[in-house]
């Protein structure tokens, strides 16, 4: 337990030395009874933890309408000033100890009074999440809401993002569940963006907010399992892990070697061994015996029958529409809804549908459907050509009984976004995560 220094209160503007009340990162937070009035609060300037320890909907609120106004008022390199990093301190290790809790797959059965809301990616675009919010009726005790990842990179306010969700997962722990996108890695954030955007609003205390995001990254489960119906996961289907693992091959540090991947078995992997599998790693292994993680958060669908090794990717499978027909079938399940393929993703496979309405429907089978769902509108924020994708996002609405028949609600984005400079070189960098830098990547713990 930690306890933050006992200042005065700022009163005006977020460059005030002024911190909070004295408070502490209690560990209790007893169930609170939100309304769903979501109207602006004042901004109270810096942000401080509630003296009790609990999140209230007051503060909720706050935290919404000060994250907006900040991204619109003052530079990143002063956003310790509105968020004192005790703060985040707080808010990450309560977040952490719950999200570690949790299983692999979650398993959420909601009554005939619950309506359930899945959300794709959103990486960053920290104003369409708030409309989104908004639209889908957050908060409410006869609402789940389901994010499935990518909450960081690209966008300009990744860590807004992410500690906004973190906090909603707090206030309504058995409401609000966030699964684990394959940006939720050292890797990805090192290349995308969110680790120099860090580095950029914390200063120096910028590695260590870094490393205690990556440490929260490691405990975000990876599915879920909706009234027994529906699957969901980020990127999506998963082998079996009964494979001899395959050697690194020799060569310079930064060559792409997706070529050089192992033949893939021809099993689909159980909900067993994905209860099994250890998902607490920095970036999931492309080799060995632990690849449930890594196929969960990067794999794709095709069109081509059975599974494939995904040589785009580098990492993760391709799954045939009878993998999908088969996984439904064995798990009784009638609906899988994966994210992970945006518009410059899926611009790039002409096969399936492009995502101009924030998802699309890839595989029609006997037992149900495979989803993509992405919710991240005008995506990315950042685009080295003046022709964009101008795609809607979308998010998924599940209702009883049988909450299994979707319902897609698709929005455009919020415009005008605040201006600010990428976090990364949009320009040169790969376009939808492909040849990565596999021998790069880490499965060492984090560390303070």
């Amino acid at each position: 337990m930690s306890s933050l220094p006992e200042t005065e209160a700022a009163e005006s503007s977020p460059s005030s030395s002024a911190a909070a009340d004295v408070v502490t990162c209690s560990e209790d937070n007893p169930s609170q009874s939100p309304s769903s009035s979501m109207s602006p609060q004042p901004v109270e300037l810096p942000l401080s933890w509630p003296s009790n320890g609990n999140l209230n909907l007051e503060w909720i609120q706050n935290l919404m309408s000060t994250l907006e106004w900040s991204s619109r008022n003052i530079p990143p390199s002063e956003f310790s000033s509105v968020l004192p990093v005790e703060v985040f301190d707080c808010l990450v290790l309560r977040a952490s100890k719950l999200l570690h809790k949790e299983p692999n797959c979650v398993r959420i059965d909601p009554s005939d009074s619950d309506s359930v809301v899945v959300v794709g990616d959103v990486h960053g675009q920290l104003h369409d999440v708030l409309s989104l919010l908004g639209d889908a009726g957050f908060p409410a005790q006869n609402r789940f809401f389901i994010f499935n990842g990518d909450y960081v990179d690209r966008g300009a306010w990744g860590l807004e993002t992410f500690l906004l969700l973190l906090a909603c997962k707090i206030f309504m722990p058995q409401r609000i569940y966030l699964l684990r996108g394959n940006h939720e890695s050292k890797y990805c954030t090192s290349v995308y963006g969110f680790e120099k955007e860090v580095l950029t609003k914390y200063g120096d205390k910028g590695k260590h907010v870094y490393r205690k995001c990556l440490g929260c990254f490691e405990g975000l489960p990876l599915t879920t399992i909706i009234a027994g119906r529906v699957f969901t996961a980020h990127g999506g289907l998963f082998r079996s892990v009964t494979v001899t693992p395959s050697k690194r091959p020799k060569g310079k540090k930064n060559r792409k070697i997706s070529s050089n991947l192992e033949p893939i078995p021809s099993s689909l992997g159980t909900l067993d061994e994905l209860s099994r599998a250890r998902r607490s790693v920095l970036d999931p292994p492309w080799e060995g015996l632990n690849l449930i993680p890594g196929d969960v958060l990067w794999s794709d669908p095709s069109m081509k029958p059975g599974l494939s090794p995904n040589k785009e990717r580098g990492i993760g499978l391709l799954w045939g529409p009878d993998c999908t027909e088969d996984f439904l079938k064995k798990f009784n399940l009638k609906l899988i809804i994966r994210s992970h393929e945006g518009p410059d993703a899926r611009e790039k496979r002409p096969e399936f549908a492009g995502m101009d309405e924030g998802y699309t429907i890839d595989h029609v089978v006997e037992s149900g459907k495979l989803i993509t769902l992405f919710s991240a509108p005008d995506y990315p924020q950042f685009q080295a050509s003046e022709d964009r994708y101008n795609n809607k996002g979308a998010y998924i609405v599940l209702e009883p009984p049988t909450f299994d028949d979707p319902v897609f609600h698709s929005f455009g984005a919020v415009t005008p976004r605040p201006k600010v400079n990428a976090y990364y070189n949009y320009e040169e960098v790969i376009d939808s995560d492909e040849e990565l830098d596999m021998a790069s990547m880490t499965t060492n713990s984090v560390h303070d």
